[in-house]
């Protein structure tokens, strides 16, 4: 049943892009030839519509195949927001294709208007039917049409977890039919029954403590039974998911890679960062100087924070605007001004109490040590702007891991230390998945997520989605 319901969605989507597309074209072409807008932009060129309908059916068939380089007819799910970077992506391809086409043919049309039309209709309207088609599939999945039985197989914690994502978000397309804590004999009798009964497409193992001999006898019932068999990845496993191989002396030594982060993928990503990062600071210069100036009037004392933070080379400083009262700042840029025993015992004080973060970073709630136009600049992030000179000289990016203090690092448990094998960053996939919300543990097991799966995919997505997270987030400083 998964399967036909998975064939039969996946190729609805062909008929029902290439129609979308047609669509798309001809209502292009009949706003241009609209008399208001003609009254406008007078039409010079002579398209009849018959060899221009030709054209768009043309088009639109081989478009389709710039949609499957792009992965919108792949079977495997994946969230909208990355389905709607692919279309915006396949249609854009599509559309330089044919600009160049008709650039050198000469032969159709010249109208800007219509090619401009037509691609940001195509976008428009493929997103609003795959939308449709998305929630379409997903209530079939609500209603257990197209859903992947799986056999659950697992006692720990992991295994709870799993569980109850399955059973509250019906649109993964899971449905349990049975958990077993082992696999002894009387469990793979069960089994043979069960899937004589209702069907296993999945055996889904989430106990990575489970004994090797149980592992790889379930393993082979699945193969056996031509069932899909999927583990969750132990501690060791885990971090062998990006392994090189080394031929040494006719013997295979394999290297465990921390990052994908390596090679020209990390020359590009500094280029990225350096080009980006004058471009922003060039645009953003005005309103650096304008809160240099309003914080310099509010309270005397350097408009600059250099904030000490970790990198794996050793301790660097972050720059970020002064949002606290001189008197109370921390580090060896203050000494003159405080007492520095005295600062850190109030933020200890305050951190105890106030504190809404835990593990070893401490994020204060109603810090009282700000000043007024410091709450304005940390509820909006303006505070982090200075950061952009970070990235320009090297020692940050824009996306990453955020750093740590010190004191805060010192603390860390030995897992923790992964964030630390690539360079920090300004944003990155803890910062829009929930920023201060975030548990510290959760942000970890995000930056690590980010630092074996890096991209410049996943880069884009991350810088693309920061702003609307600053501008939507509800911070209480």
């Amino acid at each position: 049943m998964k399967k036909n319901a998975e064939l039969f969605f996946t190729f609805l989507k062909i008929p029902i892009d290439f129609l979308t597309l047609v669509i798309a074209g001809l209502l292009a072409y009949f706003v241009r030839y609209e008399s208001s807008v003609q009254e406008i932009r007078p039409v010079i060129f002579d398209l009849p519509f018959e060899r221009y309908f030709i054209f768009v059916l043309t088009v639109s068939f081989f478009w389709l195949f710039f949609f499957a380089a792009a992965g919108l007819y792949s079977f495997t799910r994946r969230k909208i927001t990355d389905e709607l970077a692919k279309i915006i992506l396949a249609c854009s391809t599509g559309m330089t294709a044919v600009i160049i086409y008709m650039f050198f043919v000469r032969e159709y049309f010249s109208s800007r208007f219509i090619v401009l039309t037509a691609w940001v209709l195509s976008i428009i309207l493929i997103m609003i039917i795959r939308s449709i088609v998305r929630k379409i599939q997903n209530h079939t999945l609500r209603k257990g049409w197209g859903c992947h039985n799986i056999v659950v197989v697992g006692k720990n914690k992991n295994t709870e977890e799993i569980i109850y994502a399955f059973k509250n978000q019906p649109q993964l397309g899971y449905k349990i039919i049975a958990r077993i804590e082992e696999f002894d004999e009387a469990d793979k009798q069960e089994l043979l029954k069960l899937k004589k009964r209702k069907g296993i497409d999945e055996i889904v193992q989430t106990d990575s403590g489970l004994s090797r001999i149980h592992s790889v006898s379930l393993a082979d019932f699945c193969a056996e039974h031509n069932i899909i068999f999927k583990y969750a990845a132990g501690q060791f496993e885990a971090r062998t998911t990006n392994v090189e191989v080394h031929m040494i002396a006719g013997v295979p030594l394999i290297e465990v890679r921390k990052t994908k982060l390596d090679g020209w993928g990390k020359i590009i990503k500094r280029l990225i960062d350096f080009i980006f990062s004058t471009f922003l600071i060039i645009i953003f210069s005005p309103l650096l100087i304008i809160a240099t100036v309003l914080i310099k009037i509010e309270d005397s004392g350097p408009a600059i924070y250099k904030n000490e933070r970790v990198n794996r080379k050793g301790t660097f400083n972050v720059y970020k605007f002064r949002s606290m009262y001189t008197r109370y700042c921390t580090g060896k840029q203050f000494t003159k001004y405080t007492d520095q025993e005295a600062v850190l015992a109030y933020e200890k004080k305050l951190t105890d109490k106030q504190s809404e973060r835990k593990g070893p970073v401490y994020k204060i709630l109603n810090d009282p040590r700000r000043t007024k136009i410091g709450r304005f600049m940390e509820k909006t992030s303006l505070d982090e702007l200075p950061q952009l000179f970070n990235v320009w000289i090297g020692n940050m990016s824009l996306v990453g891991p955020r750093p740590h203090q010190p004191r805060e690092v010192a603390k860390y448990e030995k897992h923790h230390k992964r964030v630390l094998d690539i360079k920090p960053g300004i944003s990155g996939l803890a910062q829009i998945s929930g920023r201060s919300d975030l548990d510290f543990n959760e942000e970890v097991k995000l930056d690590t997520y980010y630092i074996e799966n890096w991209s410049l995919k996943l880069d884009f997505w991350i810088m693309l989605k920061t702003p609307f997270v600053v501008l939507i987030r509800k911070s209480r400083v």
